[in-house]
Order: structure tokens, then sequence, then C-alpha cells
């Protein structure tokens, strides 16, 4: 989904007064109204509320008088509401948090608002902390503009039984879902491996609503302990064997940083997707922000995945801002914010950054992205700072008349500015060469055929079950396997440790091994977790340390193959061929051949050749099955053998080319036969 840069307004009255000398009638943003009946909006627990979200449609105005009009309401229905946050809650404007319900006020209600994709968690963020009023906003956009998930955000201005609460960001709760934290969520029951891996989201932070600290870690400053504590599962239900779990892969993590381990077998590179905590160590740097590594630090994990850092949350103590009336000012353009003095996170940040590898893939994607026209350069981050104040212009004025919180706010705008491009020049003068790790060895690993929609039948009847995505080694030299797998979040699998490609070799990951088993005859390489989107995903295949090896972003649209039935899936005409692009792909339905078990048929004879009624097959060892397909891969029939030997019956099929699929203990091979 594109960025948005039109914001609701919600709204229940027809006018409501700002001041003695000011009323609300209308905004370019949308319009968000609540009705408590007049209750306090407590803490906890929730209470039940009426929302009302007033948008015409991007670039069109929207008027409070449009309370009535059912076209122009986004969101007309019941939610419950409370107080989020920590510190914000000692000021007059508050944040909340919201699910959206049906009309009994108890059953959740899955809805798109404005535009986002639909769910029923949600927040008003109050940016009560940033006269800016646009960190948040800028920080979630640079995330997602770098391929990192963070929360979709849309300005709106809210009212809240009449009175008008200001600019608000509309944004997304962080939680497992297809569309925000692409992980499974894990259940009270997953307690044994590989269960157990998985998924997760964790946070270092302060405790609030009473949430208990799952466990804490030593950072550089003595006296501050990092308290971490479960987010998903949540931290009332989480299982002992679950903590224990998910605290033993951090303690991994400070154990193999702590002694410089860059090993793709038992180092730091084992246990986090090194990419992920590249790309928050530079959103954090980039923006100085002095909560950073310490407080509303993210981190999620999906089954048999690594652990990643994210998503961003509260980034809006950076650029230069922090909580002056409070006496701090930590944030600033020469400082590193892992090792500050201030809020310091757990030691393995600056490990990290000591680790001469990972910083040195730190500073490669430094250099990337502050290139002409890529979102961390200067010049493209003005623009994006130029366009949402721009957007927001008219509602800062109503904000600052509520709240005076604000001020002069295009003098705030330009010391941004200013804080970036010293921030900018600082970084990348002290952060350091990445001439060593400019050309790393990428293995010529293609993805060659992707199966992400299977036909299903009696036999087969579980779609996900039949899944899989074949490998090709396209190179001379055998290559080894560990430490590479597939990055990203939804589709998960690691190449188990020397795991070897030979040259030529095909290497085939199935859904569901049993199942592959006993369609095609043969076991794959390795089974992986979760399955692959119906509608088409980005297939990241990454070494250990998230070089990208391969990348396919496939699709259930034109101009992609069609797929979705007859049995087809995606081939790559030529491995050699850009497979990136839909034109290099077909749709197919060939057979598939191990071509890890060809000793098993070293005596295999198929006779006479061509052959005009009965066609005999011998094998030194015990044949399962034999199947007779013609070219275009449709299969004739099967003869269940258990034996060495065995006759075909060809008479009653015409002249031509046919294929014969040999099935053992070990494995199947496919040879070409001529019928007379």
């Amino acid at each position: 989904m594109k960025n948005r840069l039109y914001y609701p307004v919600v709204i229940f009255l027809f006018l409501f007064r700002i001041s003695s000398a000011q009323v609300f009638t209308d905004s370019n943003l949308p319009i968000v109204l609540i009705n408590t009946n007049g209750a306090e909006i407590p803490d906890d627990p929730r209470i039940i509320a009426s929302m009302k979200i007033i948008f015409r449609g991007d670039g069109l105005r929207n008027y409070v008088t449009d309370v009535s009009t059912p076209a122009y309401l986004n969101y007309d229905g019941q939610i419950n509401i409370e107080l989020r946050g920590s510190s914000s809650q000692a000021l007059d404007k508050k944040q909340y948090g919201f699910s959206t319900k049906k009309s009994d006020g108890i059953t959740s209600n899955n809805v798109s608002l404005l535009g986002l994709p639909p769910d029923n968690d949600w927040i008003l963020q109050s940016n009560v902390f940033d006269p800016s009023m646009i960190r948040n906003y800028l920080s979630y956009n640079l995330s997602r503009r770098i391929g990192q998930y963070a929360s979709r955000t849309v300005f709106c201005e809210v009212m809240i039984n009449g009175h008008y609460m200001g600019l608000y960001l509309l944004l997304e709760k962080i939680k497992p879902a297809t569309n925000r934290v692409n992980i499974l969520e894990i259940g009270p029951n997953d307690n044994s491996y590989p269960d157990i891996s998985g998924g997760y989201i964790t946070k270092s932070d302060k405790t609030t609503g009473g949430d208990p600290v799952a466990w804490t870690m030593s950072s550089y400053q003595w006296t501050n302990d990092i308290q971490f504590i479960h987010h998903t599962p949540d931290p009332q239900s989480v299982t002992p064997a679950q903590n224990n779990y998910i605290e033993s892969e951090f303690l991994k993590l400070a154990r193999t940083t702590e002694i410089n381990n860059q090993s793709v077998e038992t180092g730091y590179p084992s246990i986090i997707d090194v990419p992920t905590f590249i790309d928050y160590m530079l959103l954090t740097e980039l923006s100085s922000n002095a909560d950073g590594y310490s407080l509303s630090t993210f981190y999620h994990k999906d089954r048999n995945g690594k652990v990643r850092a994210g998503p961003l949350w509260d980034f809006d103590l950076t650029y230069g801002n922090d909580l002056f009336l409070w006496g701090y000012d930590r944030s600033k353009t020469d400082v590193w914010q892992f090792s500050d003095g201030g809020n310091d996170g757990p030691r393995y940040w600056k490990d990290l950054f000591d680790n001469a590898k990972f910083k040195c893939y730190l500073s490669k994607r430094w250099n990337e992205l502050t290139k002409p026209g890529k979102p961390f350069n200067y010049q493209s981050l003005v623009s994006d700072i130029d366009q949402v104040t721009a957007h927001i212009g008219e509602a800062v004025v109503r904000e600052n008349t509520r709240w005076g919180t604000v001020g002069n706010h295009a003098a705030q705008i330009a010391g941004m500015k200013t804080f970036l491009q010293q921030r900018i020049n600082w970084i990348t003068n002290n952060i350091g060469s990445h001439s060593s790790c400019d050309h790393p060895e990428i293995p010529p690993l293609v993805i060659t055929r992707i199966n992400y929609a299977p036909d299903t039948s009696a036999m087969f009847p579980v779609s996900n079950d039949l899944e899989f995505i074949e490998i090709t080694n396209t190179g001379n030299e055998a290559v080894n396997l560990t430490g590479i797998y597939f990055g990203g979040t939804g589709f998960v699998y690691n190449f188990r440790l020397n795991n070897i490609a030979d040259p030529g070799q095909t290497i085939i990951l199935a859904g569901n091994s049993e199942v592959f088993m006993a369609k095609y005859g043969f076991y794959p390489s390795g089974q992986f977790t979760r399955s692959l989107s119906n509608t088409g995903e980005d297939l990241i295949l990454s070494d250990g340390f998230g070089n990208e090896i391969d990348r396919v972003q496939y699709s259930d649209l034109p101009p992609w193959p069609d797929v979705k039935a007859n049995g087809l899936y995606l081939e790559l005409v030529n491995p050699l061929s850009d497979n990136n692009i839909a034109s290099s792909w077909r749709a197919a339905s060939s057979l598939l051949v191990s071509v890890n078990d060809i000793e098993d048929f070293n005596s295999l004879r198929l006779y006479p050749s061509p052959v005009n009624d009965l066609l005999t097959i011998e094998n030194e060892t015990i044949m399962l099955y034999v199947e007779l397909y013609d070219i275009m891969g449709t299969k004739l029939q099967t003869l269940r053998i258990n034996s060495e030997c065995c006759n075909l019956d060809m008479s009653s099929y015409p002249r031509g080319l046919y294929l014969v699929r040999v099935v053992t203990p070990g494995g199947s091979i496919v040879r070409k036969i001529i019928r007379n």
C-alpha cells in the first residue's frame, strides 16, 4: 500500500469550539469523532464508545456537518477504548488504544480504517512530546521504505465528547498479523521444539500496566539493567518453557557478540537476522533516538526463524528533540546512541558495532541508503519533511491553539533539517570503511520452481501441504548451504549445517515432507515453516550476513503465469535468466525427479526401445511402483509391484514419446520411452 498523506477527522457534533474565538468546522484531514456518553476514558479497563470517521476521499475536504452522511463516513460503529502510554499520561493531551467492535460491543470487527489493512486493534498517538508532530510519522515511513515493517500511519483530527483534542496519528498496533508483524502467533500448548521456537514479539522497555519483567540484561552502564517484557505471547499467558526459550536466544546473542563470534554456524549470524539489526541501528542512529536500544525497543522471531530487530516504536525523542521540560537533552548529532552514557541498551548492540564484519556491513548499508534519491539522502528527507509538513499545516495551528505545545512550527521543522544535515555528515565521517565487504562471494543458487497454490484431491486435501520451492546450483562447484536462509517473514527456512548442493543439483523444500514423499515418491531436502502466499510474496534467499543470493517477488496477477489450476506451478524457463521477471517463468506440470539417489538406478533397464506392446523394466533394487506419463506430464497409469522386475502394457496407447517414472525406497527417476 502506498503511504498516504491525507488524514481523517473523527466527529460527533456539528460545530466544535476550540477556543472562544475559533470554531472547528472542517479540515483537509480525516475527522474522528468518539462518544463515550460523557464517561472518562480510563487507563484500564477499556470502556465502550461509538466512533465515526469522516473522510470524503483523497484530496477532498472533510466537514463536521458530514457526520450524518453515510457516504462520507469511513467508519461508523462501536469501539472499546483506554488510555495508552506511560510518561505521556502525566500530560493533558492523552493518547488512546482502541479496538473496533461489532454492534454487540464485544465481537472484534476487522475493518480497514482510512485505507490501512483490515484489523481491529488501533492507536491514536498524541505526539505530545514532539512539537514538530512528524517525528514518528517520518521514522515509521523511513523504516517501511527501506524494507522493514513499521506501523502504517494516517494523520487525523480528533474530537471526544464534543471537545476538540487536536492532531493525532492513527496507526496500527504492533501485533502478529499477516499485514503487521508477519509471524505465527505462538499458543499456550507450544512448549516443545519446533513449536516453542516461535513466534514471539519481545521488547525492552519500562513496565506499564503491571506487566511483569521477564528477564533483565546488563548494559555497559553498570547501574542500568535492561528490562525485557513479553508482548506476544501475553505476559500473563507465557509458559515457563516459552519464557526460558526466548530468553536463551538473547543470552546466546550476548555470549556470541561478547567473544566476537561471527561464525555463520555458531556465532551471532546463526541467531539473528543480521540485516534487520543493521537497519534498526541505522534508523536509531540517523534519528539519534534518546530512548533507542533500551526503551520501546521491539524484537520478533518467527517459528524456526531468527531473531529480528523491530518494528520501530516511540521515535518522538529524536532528531534533536528530548524531554527538555524535565531537564533532558540527549538527542545529539555527534554521539552513538548505543553508548552515549544515556539509555544504553544491552551490551550486544555495542558489541555488534565493535565487530569488524558487522560494522563493515553497517557502513555499506549506510552508504547505500544515503546515495542521491535513496531514503536517507538529505535531499530525500527534506522532500519528505516538506510534503508532510504542508499537509498538516492548518491542523498544526489548531493543535497549538488547543494545547500551546507546538510553538513556532516553521522553526521546529527548520531545526530538524539542520539536525539531519549535521547528523548525516557526522555518521558518514565516523561509521568507517566498507571496502572489505563490498564484494562478497555469492553462491550460484537460483530459485527455479515455485508451487504456491497446489490443487487438492481426495488423497491430498490440504493445499499448503503440497507446496514446494526448488533451488538449483547453477555453478560448477559444490556449495555449502550452512548459514543460508530465507530472509523476511511469512516464509521461513534455515538450511541445516553442512548441507551440500553439488553442481547442477536441485534442492526441494516442501510444506510437508511426508505428503511430498507420498505424492512424488522421494523426500524433499527440507520442510519449511508456514506457507507460501497464494497472492504473491517476496522470496529472498540470503547468506548468513544477509547478502542477497537470489530474489523472486512472484505474483498471481498478470503478467505472471496463471498456475492456480490443473496442477500447475511456476517453472523458470532458463536457470540463467533473471528470475524476478515474470516473462522468465512458465506454468508447468512436468515431473519432479530426485537427483540425490542415482546410485539406486545404475542397473535400471527399460526394453525394448522403441516398444510395441510390453515394456520390461528391471532393476537390481526393489521398485515400489512404476508410473506412465504422456509427454505433457499427464499420468496415464500406475503399476504397484514391490519387485525388481515388471512388465508395463503400452498396447493401448498411440505412437509417440512417453515418460516412465520408477520409484524405489530411496528415490525416483524418470526415463523417456518411444511407443511404435
